[in-house]
């Protein structure tokens, strides 16, 4: 497993993060697969589990907790908060009084006194970056968080927000945790470039594309993933963004067996390459699924490697770019770009 400091934070994290979002019902993981896959993470040297208020409904907290009863001191542990915990109106976004009944919701369903990485699921319109990083840094004053950082900020969000840090003596974001894989370079354009000019960690999601990236794939090949199951829009080749996903898997799986890899190695490979990213979030739903990314630990693509994707999939380019959260407001919503 290879090591990298987090951002400017000193911290040193493995290259292959644990992501938990799969834990409890969104991935069908039982407690005792969520275990087994814990175990088997940190006995392969991983030291960083991200999970989040927000997945099932705070079932992956939970589950992450009783996983890691015991051991608390040899984790990097993260979480996020900010999507909607239930329909109640405040229970959700980035104001002071959402974190703090936030943070403490997520302390006590994780069974541990503080977070390492307390981090914004998405950026909040409705909240000014003064408070929510007034809030921020108030509570890694108390010492429930260590460090703060921002997921799927649009860059000029990201900008803002060191500015207003700055500009108010405030706490900074620390690091970043955008989506990125091999399909999904957008990031490449305009997020990763701020994240190194600002010293931001960054933790890659879906490296593996919502399991496009994983072998199980293919042209001619019925697709039975879980995401599949509850995100069918997403696999339909009948769309043209989709068909464009398939063709370029079929053009990259030519280069991982060239190259004598597989497409889970090529892919982890290929955001753990970019010097801008800290380490890749990898979600197993089983220990088999974890076995299977693992063999990917201490893969470093060479560089006509890395030459025949950017030939496949140039570089800062979204093959489905509708699928993407960090899109600004403004393009979503017409009528904030009308008078």
């Amino acid at each position: 497993m290879q090591y990298r400091t987090l951002g400017r934070t000193g911290v040193q994290v493995s290259a292959l993060a644990l992501g938990a979002m799969n834990f409890g019902a969104i991935g069908r993981t039982t407690q005792e697969e969520a275990t087994a896959i814990v175990d088997a993470a940190l006995e392969g040297g991983v030291n960083l589990i991200d999970t989040a208020d927000h997945y099932g409904g705070g079932e992956s907290e939970t589950m992450v907790g009783k996983a890691i009863a015991g051991r608390r001191d040899d984790i990097v542990l993260a979480t996020k908060a900010g999507l909607p915990m239930g329909e109640e109106r405040n229970h959700r976004g980035g104001s002071r009084r959402w974190l703090v009944a936030a943070l403490e919701g997520s302390l006590r369903r994780l069974g541990v006194d503080h977070v390492d990485l307390y981090q914004i699921h998405r950026w909040d319109p409705a909240t000014g970056d003064e408070e929510t990083l007034s809030a921020l840094t108030d509570l890694r004053r108390a010492g429930k968080i260590r460090y703060f950082g921002s997921s799927t900020f649009p860059a000029y969000r990201i900008v803002q927000a060191q500015w207003a840090a700055r500009e108010n003596h405030l706490g900074r974001y620390a690091t970043e945790q955008p989506g990125y894989s091999i399909l999904q370079r957008g990031i490449e354009a305009h997020v990763l470039p701020v994240a190194r000019e600002y010293g931001l960690g960054v933790l890659a999601w879906s490296p593996l594309a919502s399991g496009w990236l994983s072998g199980a794939v293919r042209e001619g090949r019925e697709v039975t993933t879980n995401r599949s199951t509850f995100m069918p829009r997403r696999f339909d080749t009948s769309i043209p963004s989709n068909r464009a996903k398939l063709e370029a898997v079929e053009r990259l799986a030519e280069v991982a067996d060239q190259a004598g890899l597989t497409m889970i190695q090529l892919a982890l490979g290929f955001v753990t390459a970019h010097p801008a990213v800290t380490g890749a979030l990898i979600g197993p739903r089983t220990p088999e699924h974890l076995r299977s990314q693992f063999a990917a630990a201490d893969t470093v693509l060479p560089g006509d490697v890395l030459d025949a994707i950017d030939a496949i999939v140039p570089p800062g380019v979204d093959l489905a770019p509708d699928e993407k959260h960090d899109t600004p407001p403004s393009l979503l919503d017409p009528s904030l770009r009308r008078r």
